[in-house]
């Protein structure tokens, strides 16, 4: 099976024109994150982007159950497959950690996510069920919702071994960096930015399209327990533990996958970006995405950032189709 490619988004006010040139250059599916401490509402922007486009598939990548009752989610995925169609429409979901955390909060349990998707397909399907000791039933006349049942596809955002268990309930796993094998449909996330010819690692550009994912390192290497695996890990971590613990969060996820803030600013050079994979040129991605298929890869999710992401996702397809 051929790797399809997608795109992923920090999404912004500007997301719906961007998935509009993301189907013009043949990407696959649009993934929107949905983070509300750091972007506009996920379902807002989607319905906006299926008014803008014609085939591309549009998902939420990933929801984050405890965020909205699940009937505000079923309610919401009506609208978005009454907006683009079902064929369009694709469910990410997890245990929420850029959500959660970015809130003071800790992620989910998988029990609890489990327990969040057999309600949110049963309240689709138009059945009844109890959630927070109420009954609910979705009671929409015609023309205020899509007509029941409703099918959907679910992924779920999955790493450890509990997530890639609860994943087998659903239609596909996400994973970051790295694909999850054994999955007849498994996204991966990929950050970073095309080099042009002869452009360094530590360019100006190249550090405002892809420090974003140079930030996500440490936070990956610190949710892993792998910070040694980073130059100046230790020297990043402890200027956090300078801050005060109730809000040190607050500055961590400051523009969270969409740039480098002004504390991280120090941390994040071309010697990081080059050395993780983040900066590299059109030989060095298809490497990659060739890696990724053959790890059991089936689809990526690039998520392009900085000032100019039409460059991005021009550059991230023709160095992926080349």
């Amino acid at each position: 099976m051929a790797l399809k490619l997608s795109c992923a988004f920090a999404t912004s006010l500007d997301t719906p024109e961007h998935t509009r040139i993301a189907e013009s250059l043949g990407y696959e599916r649009a993934w929107y994150y949905d983070s509300p401490a750091l972007y506009p509402d996920v379902w807002v922007q989607l319905c906006r982007a299926a008014e803008r486009t014609e085939r591309i598939g549009l998902g939420t990548g990933v929801l984050v159950p405890h965020l909205r009752h699940p009937m505000t989610n079923a309610a919401a995925i009506a609208t978005l497959v009454d907006a683009a169609g079902a064929e369009r429409v694709a469910i990410g979901i997890g245990t929420g950690f850029t959500a959660c955390v970015s809130m003071g909060r800790r992620p989910l349990t998988w029990r609890y996510v489990n327990e969040y998707v057999a309600a949110l397909r049963a309240l689709l399907r138009g059945e009844e069920i109890e959630w927070d000791g109420g009954r609910a039933r979705m009671m929409h006349w015609p023309g205020y919702g899509a007509a029941r049942p409703i099918e959907v596809p679910f992924v779920f955002a999955a790493g450890g071994p509990k997530g890639i268990a609860a994943a087998k309930a659903a239609e596909g796993v996400f994973g970051v960096f790295q694909p999850v094998p054994d999955f007849d449909w498994s996204v991966v996330l990929i950050l970073g930015t095309v080099l042009d010819a002869g452009e360094s690692a530590g360019s100006t550009r190249a550090i405002e399209a892809a420090g974003h994912a140079g930030t996500v390192m440490f936070h990956y290497a610190v949710e892993h327990n792998m910070l040694d695996m980073i130059a100046g890990g230790e020297q990043w971590l402890e200027s956090y533990r300078a801050l005060p613990e109730q809000t040190r969060h607050l500055t961590m996820h400051d523009g969270h996958l969409v740039g480098v803030n002004d504390h991280d600013r120090p941390y994040v050079n071309g010697e990081l970006l080059a050395g993780h994979g983040l900066a590299m040129d059109r030989g060095a991605w298809r490497e990659r995405l060739a890696a990724l298929a053959e790890g059991g890869a089936t689809e990526v999710a690039y998520q392009p950032a900085g000032p100019d992401i039409p460059r991005e996702l021009e550059a991230f397809a023709d160095a992926a189709n080349g």
